[in-house]
């Protein structure tokens, strides 16, 4: 009985490494500087166009909300900001835009449908940003709080494997 316990634990602790071995769905991530430089890295130019332009109407209402130039430039640069309007009629001051994120499902090594982009804002340290989810960019006492940090190496895809079944699962980054 003790034996055929030790084997069913085994067992069970090898399923995982078997289902891992199955998946064949992976993601590839990258921040890029231009259009060119995401198809010199993914050889995807209409993905690369269309997720360059997807991030160019999202900057202005995801980027980051100032009162003034002012308190724009002391986090983002000289002249790297611009007077925007929010299509209400409120103007503000926000980050140009100085990159994209593209995010894109691959399945057996083929881009499957759909991808998921972002604008990306480089701050005046020369660290990259992009907007955090469910912020909508608001103005929060004159500083801009509507974007997170991100450790990001520019012009470079990575791929990132999902293992495991439905949403669930581990990641891991390699070479790219």
């Amino acid at each position: 009985m003790k034996r055929s316990k030790t084997a069913a634990l085994l067992l069970m602790s090898t399923a995982p490494l078997l289902l891992t071995a199955c998946d064949r769905n992976q993601s590839r991530e990258g921040l890029y500087t231009s259009v060119e430089a995401c198809v010199a890295q993914t050889n995807d130019s209409n993905t690369c166009q269309q997720a360059f332009a997807k991030a160019q109407q999202d900057a202005v209402a995801t980027a980051p909300h100032f009162a003034n130039r002012e308190a724009c430039e002391a986090s983002y640069g000289k002249e790297k900001c611009a007077e925007r309007n929010d299509g209400a009629s409120h103007s503000f001051f926000g980050p140009l835009m100085t990159g994209f994120f593209l995010s894109q499902m691959m399945r057996n090594g083929v881009a499957a449908n759909g991808f998921n982009s972002a604008p990306a804002f480089r701050d005046s340290n020369g660290g990259w940003q992009r907007p955090a989810t469910g912020t909508g960019g608001v103005y929060r006492g004159g500083a801009g709080t509507a974007t997170v940090p991100v450790n990001a190496t520019p012009n470079r895809a990575v791929t990132v494997s999902r293992s495991g079944f439905g949403t669930s699962g581990s990641s891991r980054s390699f070479g790219g």
